[in-house]
């Protein structure tokens, strides 16, 4: 989780920050999780490991900002989404606790139509966080 969800995303953005500080715009989107948010018994690194996402989101943000780069930096933070998770997922366990919280979920598109919200904005208007829930997810 880890590897995966901090050093993917730090890697990711060290691949694109030096062409996007060169040219003086660009539009990083990291993808967090509701769980960045609420840290929930069994999910501890997960949890901790989107906090960092957060994190890195928002502490590039500021030091673009600061910079006068013109770099936006989003972070969207999902609820239950459908995806093919619950059928990877071994631990028996964690698979109950899953299966409860993906009663309900938004379909990726969803998600894809959110991201172009914060992509189509006027280059001086920055889209900093957005948590997408299903309607009637409670945690």
């Amino acid at each position: 989780m880890i590897d995966v969800n901090i050093r993917g995303v730090l890697y990711a953005i060290g691949a694109v920050l030096p062409s996007m500080r060169e040219r003086k715009s660009g539009h990083i989107i990291n993808l967090s999780s509701v769980a960045g948010h609420n840290i929930y018994p069994g999910g501890t690194v997960y949890c901790g490991t989107k906090h960092a996402v957060r994190a890195i989101s928002e502490g590039l943000r500021q030091e673009e900002a600061m910079s006068g780069t013109n770099i936006r930096v989003t972070n969207i933070s999902p609820g239950a989404v459908s995806s093919e998770l619950l059928e990877t997922t071994s631990d028996t366990e964690m698979k109950a606790g899953l299966n409860d919280f993906y009663q309900v979920a938004v379909d990726a598109p969803n998600i894809a139509r959110t991201i172009a919200f914060a992509i189509e904005q006027p280059a001086d208007v920055a889209i900093n966080e957005m948590i997408v829930r299903p309607t009637s997810q409670v945690g």
